[in-house]
């Protein structure tokens, strides 16, 4: 048998590891394209490790950006390694089609090409404009933006922050745009979104929320941010962070079902492809704890996906019902969400409050639905594992 998995970030890394570790003696083969400068593919194509390329990397030049695995790891393992951009998928004959010609044959697929930044018409790369995924992205960033000089962040999620903090805390000056009312609404809501905007103006980042880009000013490069307030903004480097979308452009005509990612059942198999799975960012799958079709964008979930199609593919069936997970370290401490922050949600602070560290819990329909900590990763931990076992919505209080 052998099987194919293409992608070499986090999650296709992991999953040809948790492929051996299981015990697998399949013929397996990592394809990797991880993008480098001038969209060529840097070295192996292996992604660096992500998280730090909005954090440590991106504010010193000494931090090195490592590589998740490398040829001779792999090699260890026995994982054979292609090096090249998958452009195509034939179902029939069990193909890849790469960039230059190259076809790979599977006996069964493993999809983790991940996602890339969103664009919109007018805030597309360019020079002076970036958005971050690769490290080469990051030191390009680092690099063109030395200290003192002006950066100008356009979205206020996850990402947007992080790097908002990041180079303000490395000596720029920072302005941050945002539409919505608060930064991180989507993935907080409107009450902990603001606590965070309020403690992102304090730290001295120059906050432009409500308002959106009007228009990106210059000529071949960029000098400044013109908002929908009149408002302009110099710039020296303006960086994107608005969203992502998942990568499956290669997958078109193929015949899966993808609607934001490709669609799975709950064991992460692709709806009506037999011997087709998807990891990471890409896949959208049936969660059991949901009922619904969900997609999350983190590196728990990329390490969670790939540890359930590799328990698959060894013969052990397992769904994905794991609690949503995501981090983000900013403001000088560790921000948790375990579980989905829904509209409309009731929001009670449980131990201390939104100006210093906290947990927070919100519920719905009696039901615990998340749990937030802000530097105050041990006292999470009981409403963690409350979460965990399902807990109703009083139970969750009762136990403050």
């Amino acid at each position: 048998m052998r099987i194919v998995v293409v992608g070499a970030s986090l999650a296709g890394v992991r999953t040809v590891e948790g492929l051996r570790r299981r015990g697998s003696d399949a013929d397996v083969v990592l394809v990797g394209a991880e993008p480098g400068p001038h969209g060529g593919i840097a070295g192996d194509g292996i992604a660096a490790d992500r998280p730090p390329l909005s954090k440590a990397f991106l504010a010193d030049a000494a931090v090195e950006a490592k590589p998740l695995t490398d040829r001779a790891r792999l090699g260890a393992l026995g994982v054979g390694l292609v090096t090249g951009r998958a452009v195509d998928l034939d179902l029939d004959r069990r193909r890849v089609g790469l960039h230059g010609g190259e076809q790979v044959g599977f006996d069964a697929l493993v999809v983790a090409t991940g996602s890339t930044p969103r664009t919109v018409p007018g805030l597309e790369p360019r020079e002076g404009v970036w958005t971050l995924r690769t490290a080469t992205d990051a030191a390009a960033i680092r690099a063109a933006c030395p200290e003192g000089g002006r950066v100008v962040v356009v979205g206020g999620g996850f990402i947007g922050a992080e790097v908002a903090w990041t180079l303000r805390q490395s000596g720029r000056a920072v302005a941050l745009v945002e539409p919505l009312p608060s930064l991180m609404a989507r993935g907080l809501g409107p009450e902990l979104g603001a606590a965070f905007t309020r403690r992102h103006a304090a730290a001295g980042v120059a906050l432009h929320t409500g308002a959106g880009v009007a228009a990106l000013e210059g000529g071949e490069r960029v000098t400044s941010v013109l908002l929908t307030d009149g408002t302009s903004l110099p710039a020296d480097v303006v960086v994107l962070g608005l969203g992502t979308v998942p990568e499956t452009g290669w997958l078109a005509g193929a015949g899966l079902d993808l609607r934001d990612g490709v669609v799975c059942d709950e064991r992460l198999a692709a709806a009506g492809a037999e011997g087709v799975w998807a990891v990471g960012d890409v896949a959208r799958w049936r969660h059991p704890r949901a009922g619904e079709d969900v997609r999350v964008e983190h590196w728990t979930n990329a390490v969670e996906t790939a540890g359930v199609v590799a328990a698959n593919l060894t013969g052990t069936p397992t769904v994905h019902d794991a609690v949503p997970y995501v981090w983000s370290d900013q403001l000088g401490a560790r921000l948790q969400v375990f579980g989905r922050v829904r509209p409309g949600d009731e929001l009670r602070v449980v131990v201390g409050d939104l100006d210093g560290s906290f947990v927070a819990l919100t519920g719905g329909d009696g039901q615990l639905r998340s749990v937030v900590g802000f530097g105050a990763v041990k006292a999470l931990l009981p409403f963690r594992k409350l979460l965990l076992a399902g807990a109703g919505w009083d139970e969750a209080l009762a136990a403050a």
